[in-house]
């Protein structure tokens, strides 16, 4: 039976770290997020956020416009806190309801995009230079991280992880490729009705999930002992379910997030930190500026 990982276990102890450092700061980090709309999930999210970085210490500023909102306020809005030092971080929760989103985050100073999500911090994960690097990809990666060390001693097992799959659009395979290249692991993203998904998925030793359909990775889809990252969430009535099959993938795989508990917490935990790099890469250019 697969290692269930507790998600909600490792993001209160980087939660904790964060507060210990955030309360030798001064002044404090502060989060902006720009919440456009009233869908549910969206609110929901951003009230999470805003809990979070309250238990942390870290001011926290929603600023909150319609769903028609025009494109060029927010744009402006967002050039208006990339010049405010009391602001560390800009978060814009997507999706958008109408507005380009591309055009959005592409008005955030890239030293305060704590999503990780503007051009120029992709381009800097995919050349190895310092930048801020999705909240996402690095709770997943933190997960795998407190994973691999079980493998160390299993020669036959460790050489299975020296190869990932992942499951989902271009767009979230993206940095997660660069990332698990750190790390000496190859990495190929196949899309979640590609034909072959099946063979595809069998010669992950990692394998991570994110397409938002229930059910889609069934027990005879993986690697037996692989390492399986669930990252797809969709609500049926009152439970929240994943992308992989618990049941029948438990008796094969040899760790298993689960969902919810497992990469949720780890995302709005990694965003905390990111808060905390995107001061530091702040000050970071401003001693610079001052030599």
């Amino acid at each position: 039976m697969a290692h269930l990982i507790n998600g909600r276990e490792i993001a209160d102890r980087i939660r904790s770290k964060v507060k210990e450092r955030v309360s030798a700061m001064d002044p404090k980090p502060g989060l902006a997020v720009i919440l456009v709309g009233d869908d549910p999930a969206s609110h929901l999210y951003v009230s999470l956020k805003k809990k979070a970085c309250e238990e942390a210490g870290i001011r926290f500023e929603l600023n909150l416009y319609p769903h028609d909102e025009p494109e060029q306020n927010i744009i402006s809005k967002i050039k208006e806190l990339n010049g405010r030092d009391d602001v560390t971080g800009i978060l814009v929760q997507l999706p958008l309801p109408s507005q380009n989103a591309d055009h959005v985050i592409a008005a955030i100073d890239p030293k305060k995009d704590v999503d990780g999500f503007h051009a120029e911090n992709m381009r800097r994960l995919e050349a190895g230079e310092p930048g801020i690097a999705p909240a996402l990809g690095l709770g997943i990666m933190k997960l795998i991280d407190e994973i691999l060390p079980m493998y160390e001693n299993q020669p036959e097992s460790k050489a299975k992880i020296g190869s990932a799959v992942i499951v989902g659009s271009d767009l979230f395979a993206r940095p997660l490729k660069a990332l698990l290249k750190e790390r000496s692991i190859a990495a190929t993203s196949v899309h979640g009705n590609d034909l072959t998904l099946c063979d595809k998925t069998k010669t992950a030793g990692i394998l991570i999930v994110a397409v938002g359909k229930p059910g889609l990775i069934t027990g005879d889809m993986v690697m037996p002992g692989a390492i399986v990252i669930d990252v797809g969430t969709t609500r049926i009535g009152e439970k929240v379910v994943g992308d992989v099959e618990q049941e029948s993938v438990k008796k094969v795989a040899g760790c298993l997030t689960p969902v919810p508990g497992g990469v949720g917490p780890m995302t709005v935990a990694m965003l905390l930190l990111n808060v905390l790099k995107a001061r530091e890469l702040q000050h970071s250019g401003e001693q610079r500026s001052r030599q």
